[in-house]
């Protein structure tokens, strides 16, 4: 298993799994921007390595996946217009990278998913929780905006009415409700949590991998407004697949009743 670490950022790599943990259990895994900029670094090597095939995130321990923001911090560096930009620059590395990643993406949730800690899971392709799982966005008990870069998945998840309930209210919300409103894929067991989204991320990493980038380019791009689509960019993924090696083995495999052996190419 290779890794690649800083103090609260943990990367490691195992066959076609990349992981990265947020590593800071004492603080239930609050995000500084120090911390990003780490995740950004992660985020990216797994971009440029072609072994790792999917990415799973979690958080340390079993308290939080990530709790939101460092609040202890912000008086020092969200005080004034100014320290607001500088702290949103240094943080939108990682955001860009999650979001920019072709390969697809696990948020692996076991208790907290508050705040900054919804939105990088919201940023992943995929959420599977375990039951004690709580989600919120308490902006409103902060006094803390955000921009529409930062609410829009979660209104296309939910739907408008129910964002504006989870931002209104500030309430928590549990794991099955997390799920009936579309915040999560799965809810399964704490005990079991790791195992399944272990399986989950092994039966991706088993398909074809320009297969799965394909996936994610056009329906990342189709759900977008027709004028900013990068049609380009899906209908290239598409041409890939059917120039590959990858698509002359899935047939060649099909036809001789055996597993195929994807290579990305």
């Amino acid at each position: 298993m290779d890794s690649i670490s800083s103090d609260k950022i943990l990367g490691s790599k195992n066959g076609a799994i990349g992981t990265l943990t947020f590593n800071y259990p004492e603080k239930h895994n609050a995000m500084s921007p120090e911390m990003a900029q780490a995740a950004a670094a992660v985020i990216n090597d797994f971009a440029a390595d072609p072994a790792v095939r999917v990415v799973i995130l979690r958080g340390a321990g079993t308290k939080a996946f990530v709790s939101g923001g460092d609040i202890s911090k912000y008086e020092k560096n969200r005080a004034t217009p100014e320290q607001i930009e500088a702290y949103n620059k240094m943080s939108s590395g990682f955001r860009d990278a999650l979001t920019n990643i072709a390969k697809p993406t696990i948020a692996m949730i076991r208790g907290w998913c508050l705040g900054g800690g919804l939105a990088i899971a919201l940023r992943c392709d995929m959420r599977i929780c375990s039951e004690d799982a709580q989600f919120s966005v308490p902006a409103a008990r902060l006094g803390i905006g955000y921009a529409a870069e930062s609410l829009g998945q979660l209104i296309e998840l939910c739907g408008p009415s129910v964002a504006k309930e989870i931002l209104f209210t500030a309430r928590r919300y549990t794991a099955y409700e997390a799920h009936r409103i579309g915040l999560v894929n799965h809810v399964v067991q704490a005990g079991v949590l790791e195992a399944f989204v272990q399986q989950y991320a092994d039966t991706i990493a088993d398909n074809a991998p320009l297969a799965i980038v394909a996936a994610k380019h056009v329906i990342n791009e189709y759900v977008k407004d027709a004028g900013t689509r990068n049609q380009a960019l899906a209908d290239q993924a598409v041409a890939d697949c059917f120039a590959s090696q990858d698509y002359v083995e899935g047939r060649r495999a099909f036809m001789e009743k055996r597993k195929p052996v994807w290579t990305g190419k």
